[in-house]
């Protein structure tokens, strides 16, 4: 299981109420949310790895060489650098919550991953890309891992919880195939070039004007890459463009030669953990943790975690 960290993070602090907070009145209201949906996630879906994925690099320098307006809307200014495991624009009360839930995962036992100038979106891609032994499940909020679904040499699935955790969907090649009229038979691959066609504004992604999700998907199910696309764009030989498609796409030119890397999860990120990604049975320094339940005032949601942990490991 590869844990989109900031994705989660994220949707416990804006699902539970600030009015959580420490004896001292700290808020922990992302700690105690991410601590409780990490604790389900074992329960219901018994991994036997488990890694948590960081961002260390929110806007990486060669997605924003490639296109200087990804994620530029985002930046408030000169952007400061935000500290392991920070994206960008975190709320004030978020910010100080983040280091102590990676405290909490360290003491748990549970292993943490990232690469340096990478997403964690790439840290998940690289891990699952590398997989040769046991089936892999994302869990995330971000679309874009879609584009990661796949059958061999192991199954790649993505839990998407862009509704909440209770509205989860199980993701692989048939359902991203399914859900966007992709071809299955490379429905991660076709995601991708789609989302490239049609742009993401949430990202700064332009995007091919007048080239929709629909047109997208059936321009990506004519084609067996996205090379094979570009290339039929000056070849008005090749019928699978019609006119004025192919005008559409020539006036993007520039925009199509540079947008692959941008929106490509990568799968060669070098990635380091700080731990064995195999999920502990009990915590790795249990007074540690002791103590961070008692200063933080965690102890439901520890508590929760920890039983999830040994009921893991007498499931075998």
């Amino acid at each position: 299981m590869l844990l989109d960290a900031a994705s989660l993070y994220f949707r416990a602090y804006y699902g539970v109420p600030e009015t959580i907070t420490a004896p001292d009145g700290t808020p922990v209201n992302a700690v105690r949310g991410f601590t409780d949906m990490v604790a389900r996630l074992i329960t219901e879906r018994r991994p036997t790895r488990l890694v948590a994925c960081l961002d260390l690099d929110w806007r990486p320098a060669f997605r924003v060489e490639a296109l200087p307006s990804y994620k530029a809307h985002r930046v408030p200014g000169e952007p400061d650098v935000a500290p392991a495991g920070l994206p960008e624009e975190v709320p004030d009360t978020l910010a100080p919550q983040v280091p102590i839930l990676l405290e909490v995962l360290a003491a748990a036992g549970i292993a943490t991953a990232g690469a340096e100038g990478y997403e964690a979106d790439d840290v998940i891609g690289t891990l699952a890309a590398g997989e040769r032994t046991d089936a892999v499940l994302a869990v995330s909020g971000d679309r874009d891992l879609m584009q990661i679904v796949r059958e061999e040499p192991v199954p790649v699935r993505l839990l998407y919880v862009g509704r909440g955790l209770a509205k989860a969907e199980h993701l692989g090649p048939a359902e991203v195939a399914a859900k966007y009229g992709v071809p299955v038979s490379r429905a991660g691959e076709a995601y991708a070039e789609m989302a490239m066609l049609r742009g993401d504004p949430s990202d700064g992604l332009p995007g091919v004007p007048g080239v929709g999700a629909k047109t997208a998907a059936t321009l990506v199910g004519r084609f067996d890459s996205w090379a094979e696309l570009v290339a039929a764009v000056t070849d008005r030989s090749d019928a699978r463009l019609s006119p004025p498609v192919r005008t559409k796409l020539a006036a993007a030119a520039p925009y199509l030669a540079v947008v692959e890397p941008v929106v490509r999860v990568a799968q060669d990120a070098p990635v380091r953990h700080d731990r064995p990604d195999a999920l502990p049975g009990s915590p790795a320094d249990p007074g540690r943790l002791a103590a961070l339940t008692e200063r933080w005032g965690l102890g439901g949601s520890v508590d929760r975690l920890l039983a999830a942990l040994a009921k893991s490991a007498a499931a075998g």
